[in-house]
């Protein structure tokens, strides 16, 4: 998922944000009231005032209202027609009937292509003030009536329980619903002594809810969040997931979150994940097989992890010292706590651009974005102001390629190189190219390893026999190293003929394979011919990825089998035959040099992405000459999207 910046806010908001943009800061639960920040939001909407009046006798209560109003400019939702048609998609997803290319066909035949700028906006500067009591009733009651309450700050209620909403969802009632329907699963675990801590209650109720099946896909495309109807529809991608529980664990006062990475460190889009706290206010990550580890054992590839809050966090607003317009969009409402350390500990170093290294000069009191890479764009992920000698951002964790950047006129202007920090020495290696040129022999356009169906093969084996039941097999070949090509080619010096041949799954492979081809000759270009065999999944599979595939010359149709361990694929030749030569394809994403298609490398240079021209190969490989040491992109112009910067590197593309 792609974090979305919101392309407008509606003039009611803007006008207050802008002015707490300007100096008025809000307090953050737990402080001392802006009274002054209250007033203006109340002589905006002065039904608030019920609110306020309705808790002059409860201390928290209060705070607690306080903190929601003083928010509530930040927020609104985004409604109407093109919204709801936007939510169809997950609902219809959500039954598992349809996949989302069905769903999505569906609802373009009826509505026509949805435009979500058409969307109206309602400010939560007009919410009447039962809404909110509501909701600060329902948090107070699960907060106090829970055991493990008692060991929830009122500092994490109020971030971490309290909120009424995540982001820009549709508004509605949700507490009482998602409580009657959840908090009957922890009756049995209530009154045991460990039920003080939240992480144990959060391990029991996510055993229960990791039985329920969520319907994955990140084809519906960037939208508003979608809201409490994902407890019931629970389809979506990473960021409904993580809002799903959100709903589930704040009902029930458990304190839970979402953590980010803006881009992931080697993908062009976000990741979203849910955090929650246990007793002593330590944070764990969930990860995706439903377990809570700590956030220091988290696994993936970073640079920055952030933290989503409710409240606004004011230290950003004071550095950035400047109007909300010339703030990269992504900064102006921050929402968010830096939590990179938490997550890498002393592997999150301080990373320091000499000011030499910067192609633009850029005065001290300018904003400088430290950016990851979306495809050819640039996403900024952390700021800062530069210093006399060089800029330097706090909690970067290495191993991430990045570019600095400056935000002028609505646009990003690269100011620097793209760079490596060296996660182990703090060393920055920076991708400057050179005048010298090499060739290099380009086999993909996306990192195979972000996939495991490669690996998968690793360990496989191609047998020959001359039973049926393969009692009795020779080995022809073992796969040793994930293939990197759409087509692996091996020649053979049996002498031995076979009627029987296939390609077996290692163990824990799924027998993940594309395509297999047997040859008499190593200079025969047609395959041996034969009748289909091998492991069917049946009522298993989902009818797509069945062994046949294996042997109908469509390297992009593959073989899936339903256990992890015993698929095979093979072929029974009518007569033994001499094998001497095997091709072989991986399952995969269609992201290999394709026969045909139009192909452009790309190499950086001074924040620019140079051409080095257009290619149609003739086979599963380009070659180019290209600047060395540069760091490179292809572009398929054909077909796809996913594809991925690179460098050339002892003759093997190595993605970033």
């Amino acid at each position: 998922y792609k974090r979305q910046n919101k392309p407008y806010v509606c003039m009611k908001m803007k006008k207050y944000i802008l002015y707490f943009l300007l100096g008025a800061l809000v307090s953050g639960c737990g402080g001392n009231s802006s009274s002054h920040v209250l007033e203006d939001v109340i002589k905006e909407n002065p039904q608030l005032r019920e609110v306020l009046k309705r808790y002059e006798a409860d201390t928290l209560k209060l705070r607690a209202a306080e903190f929601l109003i003083e928010n509530l400019p930040y927020y609104c939702s985004y409604e109407g027609e093109q919204v709801e048609r936007y939510q169809k998609q997950f609902e219809l997803y959500g039954t598992g009937l349809y996949t989302p290319g069905e769903v999505q066909d569906s609802i373009r035949k009826m509505y026509g292509r949805i435009n979500l700028r058409k969307s109206t906006v309602k400010p939560d500067l007009e919410l009447p003030a039962d809404f909110l009591i509501d909701n600060i009733e329902w948090a107070f009651k699960v907060w106090n009536e829970q055991p493990w309450g008692k060991n929830v700050s009122f500092a994490d209620f109020c971030e971490y329980i309290l909120p009424y909403r995540i982001e820009d969802e549709p508004l509605k009632p949700w507490r009482e619903k998602v409580y009657n329907a959840f908090n009957p699963i922890l009756d049995s675990v209530r009154a045991l002594p460990e039920a003080q801590d939240p992480l144990f209650v959060s391990r029991v109720l996510i055993d229960s809810i990791s039985r329920i099946k969520f319907h994955f896909t990140g084809q519906f495309g960037e939208g508003p969040h979608i809201g409490p109807d994902l407890v019931d529809w629970h389809s979506g991608n990473c960021r409904e997931t993580a809002d799903m529980l959100i709903y589930i664990f704040r009902a029930l006062g458990i304190p839970c979150g979402c953590d980010y990475m803006p881009l992931r460190g080697d993908g062009n889009v976000a990741h979203f994940w849910n955090f929650i706290l246990d007793k002593n206010g330590e944070s764990y990550y969930m990860y995706e097989t439903g377990m809570l580890e700590p956030v220091r054992k988290y696994w993936g590839i970073k640079s920055k992890i952030y933290r989503q809050t409710f409240s606004r966090n004011e230290d950003v607003v004071k550095d950035m010292r400047k109007d909300a317009e010339a703030v990269y969009p992504s900064f102006r409402f921050p929402h968010f706590i830096d939590v990179t350390r938490l997550y890498s500990g002393k592997r999150a170093r301080k990373l320091n651009i000499p000011r030499e290294k910067l192609f633009h000069k850029v005065p001290e009191d300018e904003v400088v974005y430290l950016c990851s890479p979306a495809w050819t764009d640039w996403e900024p992920i952390a700021w800062a102001h530069p210093g006399e000698n060089d800029v330097s951002f706090n909690d970067v964790e290495g191993g991430v390629v990045l570019q600095l950047s400056v935000y002028k006129h609505g646009r990003l202007i690269p100011v620097s190189d793209p760079f490596v920090l060296d996660g182990s020495t703090g060393g920055v290696h920076y991708f400057e190219g050179s005048d010298e040129t090499e060739e290099i022999k380009l086999l993909n356009k996306y990192h195979q390893f972000i996939e495991p169906f490669a690996q998968r093969m690793v360990g496989g084996v191609f047998e020959g026999s001359n039973r049926a039941d393969f009692l009795q097999k020779d080995t022809l070949y073992v796969v040793k190293e994930a293939p990197v090509r759409l087509y692996s080619v091996v020649t053979l010096s049996s002498t031995k003929h076979y009627r029987y041949v296939r390609y077996v799954g290692p163990e824990n492979g799924y027998c993940n394979v594309s395509e297999v081809a047997f040859y008499e000759d190593p200079a025969d270009t047609c395959a041996l011919q034969g009748r289909v065999i091998g492991t069917p999944n049946g009522q298993n599979g989902d009818g797509k990825h069945d062994y046949r595939n294996v042997y109908d010359g469509d390297p992009y149709t593959s073989f899936d089998y339903y256990q992890p361990t015993g698929g095979w694929a093979g072929l029974d030749l009518g007569r033994p035959c001499l094998i001497r030569k095997i091709i072989f394809t991986p399952r995969n994403r269609d992201n290999y040099v394709r026969e045909g298609d139009t192909y452009e490398l790309f190499y950086s240079s001074k924040g620019e992405w140079i051409s080095i021209g257009e290619q149609i190969p003739a086979s599963d490989s380009l070659l180019y000459m290209a600047p060395k040491g540069a760091l490179l992109y292809l572009k398929n112009h054909t077909r796809g999207s996913d594809e991925r910067i690179f460098e050339y590197e002892e003759g093997r593309q190595r993605y970033w």
